[in-house]
């Protein structure tokens, strides 16, 4: 079913940066695919329906195949570099301020670009330096690396701007008190800050304390990753995609955009790419009902809690 008869300029939502003149759109297509091999087509298909905004990272390991995808998209004239908006991330394991910008190049080569418009501190944890991405001792225990600090990686990242290699900087998988840490002593504030966030998980404090800072937050799993409960089978979620004659997942993501929050969605299905990317401006009604009529509240990736990512299955 095509939903293009209710364009509306939703979509085409941006968000100004506080670091320079970019800005970021709201609608954005994340990178992270359990078959890493559907990524150049899936990146292409994204483009082709109208995605501008891509979210990559060293460690979901498939930045090359993202950069093949957004190379012969250029190279067709089908865009300048200008009209894209990337986004990728420091791995844990590169939090050494000495580590920082060889990881960030080696980023750029594999995505074939000569600037990043947003690098992110993946999450605030810092695995112990090296070569493999998930550091583990003898008893499968995470080897963190108490030698740096959060503020020593910010600065290291400040130092990408300043040499204009990145046009913002921001930080991932943060909680409010941890982000306030980072913006009370830095010299280049965060722009973005990427988070959890779907109609159970609001962060509305955090939504408010990053308005205040002129921060954008970009909602990863916007959709709730499909995990149990399902919010695209929430009752509140239903009855307005029935009522406007929209998807459930129109629904989520349109209320995303219009509280002022970006999205990251995923998908390699063609059909879901152009689902997502068609989101239309929802009636005021529905955007008070989402907030006062849903009141369950869940978090399904627990990176947060120990910088290692991953969705938590809630039920057998």
């Amino acid at each position: 079913m095509s939903y293009e008869a209710f364009h509306d300029e939703l979509r085409d939502t941006r968000f100004a940066l506080n670091h320079g003149s970019a800005q970021m759109p709201a609608v954005g297509f994340g990178t992270l695919f359990k078959d890493l091999g559907v990524t150049t087509q899936a990146i292409t298909h994204a483009l082709e329906t109208g995605f501008r905004h891509f979210d990559c990272a060293e460690r979901y390991r498939n930045e090359e195949s993202v950069g093949v995808a957004l190379q012969a998209f250029m190279d067709a004239g089908k865009a300048r570099r200008e009209d894209l908006f990337i986004t990728t991330k420091l791995w844990n394991t590169n939090h050494r301020p000495e580590r920082v910008l060889p990881a960030f190049e080696a980023s750029c080569r594999r995505l074939q670009v000569d600037y990043i418009d947003c690098y992110l501190i993946h999450t605030p944890f810092a695995f112990q330096a090296g070569d493999d991405q998930d550091p583990r001792d003898a008893f499968g225990h995470v080897l963190y690396d108490s030698g740096v600090t959060l503020i020593d990686t910010w600065r290291a990242l400040e130092q990408l701007v300043d040499q204009g290699r990145c046009r913002s900087i921001g930080l991932s998988d943060i909680t409010l008190e941890a982000l306030k840490e980072i913006v009370a002593v830095a010299r280049i504030k965060p722009a973005v800050v990427q988070v959890e966030s779907h109609p159970y998980l609001p962060e509305w404090e955090l939504l408010e304390y990053c308005k205040e800072h002129g921060i954008i937050l970009l909602a990863f799993a916007p959709l709730g990753h499909g995990m149990e409960p399902n919010v695209l089978e929430d009752e509140v979620i239903l009855g307005i995609a029935r009522h406007l004659q929209r998807t459930p997942a129109q629904v989520a993501l349109a209320w995303a955009v219009q509280r002022g929050v970006a999205f990251l969605t995923t998908s390699a299905t063609p059909a879901h790419i152009q689902e997502n990317f068609d989101i239309t401006t929802l009636p005021h009604r529905a955007m008070l009902e989402i907030r006062q009529e849903i009141t369950t509240r869940i978090r399904f990736n627990s990176v947060v809690e120990t910088g290692v990512p991953g969705f938590i299955p809630r039920k057998q």
